[in-house]
């Protein structure tokens, strides 16, 4: 049974605004602050009250135990404002209905035509880039990913229609985390902000909609993701709701860019740029891509035989989890770390803050893919995609795309940042390496 004890509420909170000043200032510092208030902490989100959740057991518990910590609170709230009501964001009485019908979209066979994407996009990118260039990493790896979602979701779109989902995409997502964090009576307000945030989601909805009506005349499967959502059957469902609706459709082909381009893009250059501030483990890279792709691309056939690239990718996970922050409702009373949470409690938690935990991971701040070499056993702290049912669905095809588009770019390319400085994250809805700037070499195989 609880305590009855309040749950201690965090520093630097101030009328309506709440906490939002430090998550605007320093939103990492700030949430590597709570653990030190208890396992539970309050924050507030504007006049919002939310539970931040700092232990990793109890995160697991939340996460597991979706019945009783449904989809919802401020995260997920935006995100539904944003893309609708698809599987990531949908409540817990429409959730395994979504799964069953979006999981033939996943399933293992098609990731094979999925990586040839993935490989075609990753080569496209790496043979305009020439020696001496300096690119903006992130902004590069981003265009690519955007170019895998896009295309693995619309194998026949037109490329001025694909184009111009990208960039409704990238509009809508960079208003996200603010309107996370504000009142909701500043979201409402005509900003230029709130404006363009409002066109975009528009023009969004209509674009995706009118590619899945051209769709619907052609019963070709096309091997792509909307061929798979389009054609699904769920026989446990009632008469009528077997399939998903055209709304059903946009709504989860929206929510598989929101959830997937910028956190695989992000994922890719945090890795890149981690193994270039890492001489010895760059080297071992370059050594096994040698050996395994040669000069590239990387292809689905190559993905067991790079356990050292898939692992470089697993810790930049732990240190850089793009979906650095997750929300959950309390759906009715219930216990948690001795404190009583009554129905409606808006709950956060942030893989960022669990993966950097001294007590759980030695060496937290280092980059040390060889810590995943021999035990899983700080999996139980490692939440990158999420746990339980509602882990993400797409987190093969995630890692898929970034496994081989960084065997690619490293069987032919070194990789320098232009500056010494430690390179800090641009925090938003996702955790960006925004502007990050690096200088290219190409590079001759390791031979023995």
């Amino acid at each position: 049974m609880g305590t009855g004890a309040a749950i201690p509420l965090a520093d630097k909170s101030i009328p309506f605004l709440g906490h939002a000043l430090p998550l605007l200032r320093d939103p990492l510092g700030f949430m590597s602050s709570l653990p030190d208030h208890g396992s539970l902490v309050t924050m507030r989100m504007g006049p919002l009250s939310v539970v931040m959740v700092c232990d990793p057991e109890l995160a697991r518990q939340v996460l597991l135990d979706d019945r009783t910590y449904d989809m919802g609170g401020p995260v997920f709230d935006r995100a539904r404002e944003s893309v609708g009501g698809g599987l990531g964001t949908c409540p817990h009485s429409e959730h395994r209905r979504q799964r069953r019908l979006c999981q033939p979209a996943f399933h293992r066979s098609r990731m094979p035509a999925y990586a040839t994407v993935m490989s075609s996009a990753c080569d496209a990118m790496t043979t305009t880039w020439q020696d001496g260039q300096t690119i903006d990493l992130s902004a590069e790896a981003a265009a690519m990913a955007l170019r895998v979602n896009v295309e693995s979701m619309f194998a026949t779109a037109l490329p001025r229609v694909a184009q111009d989902v990208a960039d409704d995409f990238v509009a809508l997502s960079r208003s996200v985390f603010w309107r996370i964090i504000m009142p909701p009576l500043i979201n409402r307000l005509p900003t230029p902000v709130n404006r363009r945030y409002f066109r975009a989601r528009k023009r969004l909805f209509h674009t995706v909609g009118q590619i899945i009506a051209a769709r619907r005349q052609d019963t070709t499967d096309h091997g792509d993701l909307l061929s798979s959502l389009m054609s699904a059957q769920d026989p446990d469902s009632e008469a009528g709701s077997r399939g998903l609706s055209d709304r059903e459709i946009t709504e989860q082909v929206l929510t598989f860019f929101f959830a997937g381009a910028e956190t695989t893009a992000a994922t890719l250059a945090w890795a890149l740029y981690q193994v270039s501030r890492h001489p010895h483990i760059e080297q071992r890279l370059q050594a096994e891509v040698d050996e395994v792709v040669g000069d590239g691309p990387a292809t689905h056939d190559h993905l067991p035989r790079l356990p050292l690239t898939e692992r470089v990718i697993t810790e930049t996970l732990r240190l850089y989890a793009p979906a650095w922050l997750g929300s959950r409702i309390v759906a009715h009373d219930t216990e948690l770390g001795g404190y009583h949470l009554p129905a409606g409690t808006q709950m956060v938690w942030s893989p960022y803050l669990i993966h950097r935990r001294p007590d759980i991971y030695k060496n937290v701040d280092g980059f040390d893919p060889d810590r995943w070499l021999h035990t899983k056993a700080e999996r139980e702290a490692y939440f990158p995609f999420g746990a339980g049912a509602r882990k993400c669905i797409a987190d093969r095809f995630a890692l898929n795309t970034a496994i081989l588009s960084l065997a690619t770019i490293s069987a032919r390319w070194t990789l320098r940042p232009v500056t010494d400085e430690p390179f800090k994250p641009v925090v938003r809805t996702l955790l960006v390496p925004h502007g990050l700037r690096m200088r290219l070499a190409p590079r001759a195989r390791v031979t023995a």
